[in-house]
């Protein structure tokens, strides 16, 4: 069971229709029951909450940023209101009720579900529905929310400054400011119509655009790119996929699992060029084209770039904590700086940077216990990364290709899914689940259990599947 995720629910209304809310990503179920696992993240049905009909609003303008209520316990501070910086403050609260705890939150907005941005680019969220606290939250909490930018960090006073001249003390700090979407060196990629989505906003002005009929281009296969891809197909957009790499997903998905999703695609619209290098971005203030590498001109008027995240690292490395590709941390999420741990995107752990929302949630939650002075240790984790808005589940955990001597696939495909399983020494390591959200809850307790394959009955029909 997930847990050290806490939301306050609201009373509900008789008068109210029933609504359940995913703790642990905001995810907005309704029906008269929360579903088995949430569509979303893979939750429980024990992590849905009931809430009400009416939902916290997206602040429009910063909240003041006003001092903590008068308290003797330790000063905590968190900068980044992501997944991992929230999970961090909960964590840390409900370890200890008397701490100060500041979380600088450098957005206008309440902090929202950023891992449901491309549910909302899909038209399946409102904005309202983004949002994973309300304000009221953050007080009931006793939970200093500032909404500003951290500029620099003064280790010596322990202290972080501002870019509205405030100054926040600090016993111990959590750096939680994540990653930055990558704009690769394209000619054109400045052309107007041509967008990243990291941020609410950005996915307000990919909507602008995105008048039905449009013709898009997104450039990257990746998890990010394949979302868009299917939130505005279903608006209504013309949308081809474009990507460098032999298939999609290459980095979560065996080819087999890769061609079955890159058939259900073409079946709902979505054109898919891989093994094609994007070399211009053309037209004049707008964008009109997009050249490949085999000479081909696309046709677009909506450009969405899709090309992964850098970890925004400019503060840690001006304060002088030891940064590589990201900044450095150990098994305790510690930095260079014994009185400053790191979590979510901005952090390395032994060499291996994850950006996944996943990732992050288990960073924040073990680094708010950490500054409570629990003994959490991070041993890294399987990766795990879900599908949203293709109306199709497509599930990928730990290792999906046999890496070792007595590593061995089980796989299965028809017209409707596609099951494939890694075994080492019998016990599930990993797999792909395509078309199928039960098997994909029991893979995923399969690989974190550890479990053999004769643990897992949902699995047994796999036990004569073996691939050479």
């Amino acid at each position: 069971m997930l847990v050290g995720f806490q939301v306050v629910p609201r009373p509900i209304k008789e008068s109210m229709p029933m609504r359940f809310r995913c703790s642990v990503c905001g995810y907005i179920h309704e029906g008269n029951e929360p579903p088995e696992t949430c569509p979303v993240c893979g939750a429980g049905r024990e992590e849905f909450l009931p809430e009400a009909e009416e939902t916290a609003v997206l602040a429009t303008k910063p909240m003041a940023a006003e001092a903590p209520v008068s308290s003797t316990g330790p000063r905590w501070v968190v900068l980044g209101g992501g997944i991992a910086g929230l999970s961090a403050i909960e964590a840390a609260r409900e370890a200890n009720p008397e701490a100060f705890i500041t979380l600088v939150h450098r957005e206008a907005s309440l902090p929202y579900s950023r891992l449901n941005l491309t549910r909302y680019l899909a038209g399946a969220v409102t904005k309202d529905h983004l949002v994973i606290h309300p304000g009221s939250w953050f007080e009931e909490q006793r939970i200093h929310l500032v909404q500003a930018e951290a500029r620099s960090l003064d280790r010596a006073l322990r202290r972080v400054i501002l870019d509205n001249g405030q100054e926040i003390p600090y016993d111990r700090l959590v750096i939680a400011t994540g990653a930055h979407a990558f704009v690769p060196s394209i000619p054109g990629v400045r052309r107007n119509g041509v967008h990243v989505l990291r941020t609410l906003a950005d996915a307000d002005a990919i909507l602008e655009c995105a008048r039905s009929g449009a013709r898009c281009v997104c450039i990257g296969g990746g998890l990010l790119g394949l979302e868009s891809a299917g939130g505005l197909a279903g608006r209504g957009l013309d949308v081809t996929v474009v990507d460098e790499v032999r298939w999609l997903l290459s980095r979560q998905l065996a080819q087999s699992a890769s061609a079955r999703l890159a058939l259900h695609l073409g079946e709902i619209g979505i054109t898919i060029r891989t093994g094609a290098k994007t070399v211009e971005i053309m037209g004049d203030e707008s964008v009109r084209a997009v050249v490949l590498s085999d000479g081909a001109e696309v046709p677009a008027d909506l450009v969405v770039l899709a090309a992964g995240v850098r970890p925004n690292v400019g503060l840690a490395r001006s304060a002088g904590l030891e940064v590589k590709r990201a900044l450095v941390i150990d098994d305790r999420l510690r930095t260079s700086d014994p009185l400053v741990l790191a979590a979510g995107d901005v952090a390395e752990y032994r060499g291996a940077t994850w950006g996944l929302w996943s990732v992050a949630l288990e960073q924040g939650r073990l680094a708010g216990r950490t500054l409570a002075g629990a003994d959490a240790v991070f041993q890294g984790t399987p990766p795990a990364t879900q599908l949203k808005v293709l109306a199709w589940p497509v599930f990928s955990m730990g290792r999906f290709e046999p890496e070792a001597p007595e590593d061995h696939v089980l796989e299965q495909a028809d017209e409707t899914r596609l099951v494939r399983i890694v075994l080492r020494n019998d016990v599930v390591v990993g797999g792909n689940i395509i078309g199928d959200a039960a098997l994909a809850a029991a893979l995923r307790r399969a690989v974190q259990e550890k479990l053999a394959l004769a643990a897992v009955p949902e699995l047994g029909f796999l036990s004569d599947k073996r691939i050479p």
